[in-house]
């Protein structure tokens, strides 16, 4: 029987480098840009708003005629400090209902955390470059450069903060925090 090998992340991974503003560049010699998106809260807008921002959803839909990727990311909610908080407040507290109560909180907190129904969202743009492998590094960074700044400028009028990140250790933590999605969301 064979011995399977195995390979090292950095081989699996299909990344050659990260740029600056959230480019990567990938073993195939494509590129990607990767962009955070802080969404509007849609439910809490009166109808005229969501008609507004679905007729601003839809230009971006028919302006972005390039590969996107939407990504959204849950996280679990590390509620452990709030939980401390709030102990130390009973401790102090005098009054044996409100000890009760806050008690009582601390459990309610754990098991909705527990059921995962306390998460957050990221959401992320992935935009890939459509230029030739050939072209010049520069090229395509200009090229994905102008894509994020038409997608910002779509989703603005959305009322979403499109932001891209500034600094290759932004992107490396976003990379891990893909990688690691798993372990947040099973983490008790």
């Amino acid at each position: 029987m064979k011995k399977q090998e195995t390979k090292s992340i950095q081989e699996w991974l299909p990344i050659q480098k990260i740029l600056d503003k959230g480019i990567i560049k990938l073993k195939n010699n494509s590129y990607i840009k990767i962009i955070k998106v802080i969404p509007i809260n849609y439910n809490l807008k009166s109808e005229l708003e969501k008609e507004a921002i679905l007729n601003s959803y839809k230009i971006f839909l028919k302006t972005c005629n390039f590969d996107i990727q939407i990504v959204i990311q849950s996280n679990k909610e590390d509620l452990s400090k709030h939980i401390s908080n709030i102990k130390k407040q009973i401790e102090k507290e005098e009054n044996e209902n409100v000890k009760e109560l806050s008690k009582q909180y601390i459990n309610f907190i754990k098991k909705i955390n527990t059921e995962k129904k306390s998460s957050s969202k990221n959401f992320y743009i992935v935009i890939k470059n459509n230029e030739n492998k050939e072209s010049i590094e520069e090229i395509i960074i200009q090229d994905l450069n102008e894509k994020y700044f038409k997608i910002k400028e779509c989703l603005s009028r959305c009322g979403n903060i499109v932001q891209e990140y500034d600094e290759k250790k932004e992107t490396e933590n976003i990379i891990s925090s893909f990688l690691n999605t798993k372990l947040f969301l099973n983490k008790e």
